[in-house]
């Protein structure tokens, strides 16, 4: 048994280290990035683990923040045996941790909760751990091989985490369900959006779009379960039963992914609308903002932050209803509704959303409402805070 850390005492700011693969930009990233920015720093002393110092939200990390990286050594070379290279992330972690006194973990994403586990469960440092996504559909997704083994090996790291925190309820019930895990190890603290700073990043970088058009985008990877080839199909049942008297569709593909070519391939069969294909953009405000409207056609969700950003950004959301996804509807109609996987409904969506402009700008205005009461970015952080402080000295 390895030594608890002791050097902890009521003065000393805490130590967090948050975890997370990369900065490379999605959502878990993007979340990371707002938890360290607005973590009271006459509380906290915040330090990043990643297992690569790469990402376009690299820029972004504060100055302040301590930045650890499994890649800024090399690798230790020897025999190889499966879970080798693990073990040696396991082992930076637990290095990192005793050398910078690090007080708590903050694991985000199911790999980074048991790379966590391995590496520090014996030290006796508290952990925090997230579900970002339902894990009946993101592990077997992300998974390829021994998928039984992982999915007891994270139940028994999430078990052992000090406290739970799922992005969403429906997130949460799939972590009950799928890891056997009791209601009352999981609490729910959504996803928060900052939308003082994306208004500013909007406003800096004006685009201006063809009025021609209603023009449309999609901000995500291009993976199977983002949902575009769905909205592909949806946009060609819409050449058929487009109105002659509006504007055809224009829409922006932002992100890329192991689908790219051959959703451009499909996008070149339509007739009356178009779709662009306009690659990564780091910080996607500025064409959220200048967009009549953002569709997000997935097959799940955790809490999707496009879907947040729009919200904040005045821009009509038409979306599935996915996972945390419907939670983001409270009291009155924010978003255009679709069902998952059905491209029909998609295209039945869309089109009303085209056809009811007063609607739209309804549904804009309940959602202002609704972000700023339940995804403010300090009320977030200051909960996700406390969490933090019970675990050191509860």
């Amino acid at each position: 048994m390895i030594e608890k850390n002791t050097d902890r005492n009521e003065n000393r700011r805490i130590r967090v280290l948050a975890m997370i693969s990369s900065m490379r930009g999605g959502g878990s990233e993007q979340q990371t990035l707002l938890l360290l920015r607005h973590l009271d720093r006459t509380r906290f002393e915040p330090h990043l683990f990643l297992l690569e110092r790469t990402g376009d939200l690299l820029a972004r990390v504060p100055e302040d923040v301590t930045i650890h990286s499994f890649d800024d050594r090399p690798m230790k070379t020897g025999f190889y045996f499966p879970g080798r290279i693990f073990r040696q992330q396991a082992a930076r972690v637990r290095e990192h941790c005793q050398t910078e006194s690090i007080d708590v973990i903050y694991d985000r994403t199911f790999r980074m909760t048991m790379l966590a586990s391995a590496a520090i469960d014996r030290l006796g440092i508290p952990r925090v751990s997230t579900i970002v996504s339902p894990p009946h559909h993101a592990v077997p997704l992300v998974e390829k091989s021994f998928v039984a083994i992982k999915r007891w090996r994270l139940a028994s790291a999430y078990r052992r985490s000090h406290r739970i925190i799922a992005v969403s309820d429906q997130a949460a019930r799939s972590a009950q369900d799928y890891y056997g895990l009791s209601a009352d190890k999981i609490e729910t603290i959504a996803n928060p959006v900052d939308a003082e700073t994306l208004q500013q990043s909007a406003q800096s970088r004006a685009i201006s779009l063809d009025p021609a058009y209603l023009n449309l985008v999609v901000v995500g990877r291009m993976s199977i379960e983002k949902g575009h080839a769905d909205l592909i199909t949806a946009i060609r049942m819409l050449d058929e039963q487009w109105p002659s008297d509006r504007r055809p569709l224009c829409i922006r593909m932002i992100g890329d992914g192991p689908l790219r070519q051959e959703l451009e391939s499909a996008a070149k069969e339509l007739k009356r609308h178009q779709m662009i294909f306009v690659g990564i953009d780091p910080d996607p405000a500025a064409e959220i903002a200048a967009a009549d409207a953002l569709i997000l056609p997935s097959h799940f969700e955790g809490m999707p932050n496009v879907v947040l950003e729009a919200m904040a950004l005045n821009t009509s959301v038409i979306a599935t209803r996915a996972g945390g996804t419907i939670e983001l509807e409270h009291n009155e109609p924010t978003i255009w509704w679709a069902n998952p996987q059905d491209p029909t409904s998609l295209s039945t969506a869309i089109l009303q959303w085209a056809s009811d402009p007063q609607a739209a700008t309804q549904r804009i205005t309940a959602a202002q409402k609704m972000i700023h009461q339940f995804h403010n970015i300090q009320t977030t952080t200051d909960l996700i805070a406390a969490r933090l402080v019970a675990v050191v000295h509860g």
